[in-house]
């Protein structure tokens, strides 16, 4: 009887410890996007930190502040913000009223205002006198000169609490804000995606694996719930040094050299809040053949001895097949094989229209945290005064030229034109403006040289009169940062190879990859992945997939309730994820699936372990 007892105590005292821990998260979450757009943007500047941690309903000191933010710190992410609110704990009545007792020593109960000015201008923190009177022209808790302060630490109490509360409500109300769910990414693979109706059993592994990762000892921080949770599973892969760049080979064997080919180049942008933008494209084939499709990180021929950021971003291509209605593509195949940088896919698809989504994880392609010096010069003045572009930014201009000529012809279409013009400015050239260009600058067919290209920069430079601004709205719209390097984009090329018809492929957009491509990369995780069943819950599976040298996790809910899953990776070795978070949380709707998290190696050269405990709240 007292085991039973004691059992049941301890499962009511984790319970409430899971619910005071779900609480703590979502106060943590609503005040961080009171201030940022994301829980994936970084707080930037001693005033952010202070904003949020207002927010939070802390009235933090400069000391407090410059224990945090220090003379190396530049910027403070989501997870810092939650430890940072650990440590500060929001002040309680009786601290309050023990403070202002130490200058109210005959315990009148308050404090004349004469005498408060003096102390709040004088010391700590020092206020403005115009600040103070703010607080003593509040009829609340002022009377006759005197400052009530046990009414002030009452509305002060209760102000803090309201503020909270008004950050939790906007959090609920902003469907925008919603999607940032502690700690996901804002692109639309974080979407709940509605399962559909029936669905054959999963290939279920019931046993949960709490074995940590070997070496590693340390103990997770945040949240407890991983460890403790009734409700876990635990997955642990380990990926040899390397091994990821070449576990399956893409042969091309000698009968691939008589097959017919299609090429086209396109581009992932990185928007400000860390949504990924790339082309879309539509493949036709006339009959029924055996294709590989492939697709790798664009080598700009001129590019080569630079720095190249994006040859080390991951990329990958789904191929959907398109039904008498574009709303519900099938998922018909995506490209699981590799080889280096290359990601492919192989087999035999019917006569028809296909579309072929460019897909990127997001661990490598991210906002760049660190600060460039200065910025490089775009334009010059010759002896004449006449304007130049400047060696840089012409060897930028000719790599610009190289990824938007997405069918590698050397010419810019008016199609192709359209893209960059889309992107840079989010207008399009008609026909009679395109009629104009080639009046004014070199064209070959119709179509825009190089040449041509660089005169058309050069012509916007004169329209400025030198003024650069409208060309660096060009360039960072691009992905490049003020020393012309491209560190936010990562320019690609798909290759079609088909046996037995001539394969046509065509850039259709450039937007983000919406609910189809969240919807095709939760199918093919949950198709090709290992399942496991939450412990303690029969309707909550993780699946877990690895492709290459990528490993993704995709979350089913198939309960009529909305779920929090814990996520903590702190046992982790040599791993970064989409996320930029090692413990987040995410909510999972109601008959829905969603991607948990893609983890990568961090050094391809050593081993990596990934070590990922989901919890149910």
């Amino acid at each position: 009887g007292n085991q039973k007892a004691t059992h049941s105590e301890n499962s009511q005292g984790k319970k409430s410890q899971h619910a005071e821990e779900a609480i703590f998260y979502m106060n943590c979450r609503a005040a961080y996007l009171t201030v940022l757009k994301s829980s994936l943007e970084n707080i930037k500047s001693k005033e952010q930190l202070t904003l949020v941690l207002q927010q939070a309903g802390r009235n933090p000191s400069q000391k407090t502040i410059n224990k945090y933010w220090t003379s190396q710190t530049t910027s403070l992410n989501f997870d810092d913000f939650c430890a940072i609110l650990k440590q500060e704990k929001p002040a309680t009545k009786n601290e309050l009223l023990e403070a202002f007792g130490k200058i109210d020593p005959d315990k009148a109960g308050y404090i004349l205002h004469d005498e408060l000015c003096k102390i709040l201008t004088t010391r700590g923190d020092k206020m403005t006198w115009e600040e103070v009177a703010s607080i003593t022209k509040q009829a609340d808790f002022n009377c006759s000169g005197k400052l009530d302060y046990s009414k002030f630490c009452e509305l002060y109490l209760s102000t803090s609490e309201q503020c909270c509360k008004a950050a939790r409500d906007r959090l609920q109300t902003d469907p925008r804000l919603r999607q940032q769910h502690f700690g996901n990414q804002t692109d639309n693979s974080s979407e709940g995606i509605p399962l559909p109706v029936s669905k054959p059993s999963p290939r279920v592994s019931r046993k949960t694996d709490h074995k940590l990762a070997k070496g590693d000892s340390r103990a997770p921080s945040r949240p407890s719930s991983a460890q403790s949770s009734k409700a876990s599973t635990s997955t642990t892969v380990t990926v040899a040094a390397s091994s990821s760049r070449s576990t399956k080979l893409i042969v091309e064997p000698d009968t691939m050299k008589e097959w017919q080919c299609a090429q086209s180049k396109g581009c992932f942008y990185l928007e400000e809040g860390g949504e990924m933008l790339s082309h879309k494209y539509r493949l036709h084939l006339p009959q029924r053949s055996a294709l590989c499709i492939t697709i790798k990180p664009f080598r700009i021929p001129q590019a080569e001895g630079k720095s190249c950021h994006w040859l080390s971003v991951d990329t990958a291509l789904f191929i959907l097949k398109e039904n008498e209605t574009q709303e519900n593509l099938q998922l018909v195949g995506f490209t699981e094989l590799q080889n280096k940088e290359m990601f492919g896919w192989r087999g035999e698809l019917g006569a028809g229209v296909y579309w072929l989504l460019p897909f990127t994880t997001g661990c490598r392609l991210r906002k760049a945290k660190t600060q460039i010096p200065g910025e490089a010069k775009l334009v010059w003045r010759d002896e004449d005064g006449e304007l130049a572009l400047t060696e840089e930014f012409r060897a930028a201009l000719l790599d610009i030229f190289e990824t938007i000529d997405l069918d590698g012809n050397g010419l810019l279409s008016l199609e192709e034109y359209n893209f960059f013009e889309l992107r840079t400015s989010g207008e399009k050239c008609d026909q009679e403006a395109w009629a104009v260009c080639k009046e004014n600058f070199e064209m070959r067919k119709n179509e825009l040289t190089r040449q041509g290209f660089l005169d058309l920069n050069l012509m916007e430079a004169n329209d400025r009169d030198g003024d650069p601004w409208d060309l660096w709205v060009t360039l960072l719209s691009l992905g490049y940062n003020k020393a012309l390097e491209m560190t936010e984009a990562c320019p690609f090329v798909i290759d079609i190879f088909a046996e037995r018809c001539k394969p046509r492929i065509k850039a259709i957009s450039l937007e983000a990859g919406g609910s189809q491509l969240s919807r095709a990369v939760c199918r093919a995780v949950v198709n090709k992945g290992e399942a496991k069943v939450l412990g303690g819950s029969e309707n909550i599976f993780i699946y877990t997939y690895r492709s290459g040298s990528r490993i993704t996790s995709v979350i089913e809910n198939k309960s009529e309730n909305k779920v929090i899953i814990h996520v903590n990776n702190e046992q982790s070795k040599n791993c970064l994820n989409n996320r930029g978070l090692m413990v987040f949380a995410v909510e999972v709707a109601p008959k829905s699936m969603m991607v948990s998290q893609h983890v990568m190696a961090l050094k391809e050269q050593e081993e990596w372990i990934y070590s990922s405990v989901h919890s149910l709240v």
